[in-house]
């Protein structure tokens, strides 16, 4: 059970301030629908981390460093983009927003957390503690307690602003973070 708590109280710091925290807020924010959101961060995370205890090492040596950043770099810039855009399912029928919210959370989610530092503790974890199940449920509980409640916030702010300052404010803070990413290549 060390491997566990271990694991689930390293991800839980280390995720706090992290661009996933500002990830699940602009989700949130966006689409209205925490559940979707949580339950897509927690598949996410599940699947990103279980990768990463498995075969982690091996995909290092495929893809360097540099080109992680600037695949965050682009992700960051389409997530910017991808937020002015009204969806389509804003007007239509509740379950298509909520499959849009679950489906854009997963990949937004697995997408980002790729390289990401709970991804490399991750690796790290599994290596030191040689137990795959025990470190992926622990570090995928430590993103979940880190971003599920900031879920929840996102979810109330946005349902006292309009959708479009939500939009706007969303694009700048990815924006933001796709800027910061190209100045700032180890700070991320």
């Amino acid at each position: 059970m060390e491997a566990f708590f271990i694991s689930t109280a390293l991800v839980a710091v280390a995720e706090i301030g992290d661009k996933t925290q500002l990830l699940a807020l602009v989700l949130a924010a966006r689409y209205r629908k925490p559940v979707p959101i949580i339950l897509g961060i927690l598949f996410a995370t599940l699947a990103n981390h279980a990768l990463a205890a498995w075969i982690g090492a091996a995909v290092a040596g495929w893809v360097g460093a540099e080109t992680m950043r600037w695949i965050l770099v682009a992700t960051f810039f389409a997530m910017a983009g991808w937020c002015l855009v009204p969806d389509k399912a804003d007007d239509g029928p509740q379950t298509a927003r909520t499959a849009g919210a679950f489906l854009a959370t997963l990949v937004a989610f697995f997408i980002v957390e790729i390289g990401d530092k709970t991804q490399i503790a991750t690796v790290a974890l599994a290596a030191r503690f040689n137990s795959l199940l025990l470190v992926t449920a622990g570090t995928t509980l430590g993103m979940m307690l880190a971003n599920a409640p900031v879920v929840l916030f996102g979810d109330a702010i946005a349902r006292r602003l309009p959708l479009k300052v939500v939009r706007v404010v969303a694009a700048f803070l990815f924006a933001a973070l796709g800027a910061a990413a190209i100045l700032m290549p180890s700070g991320l």
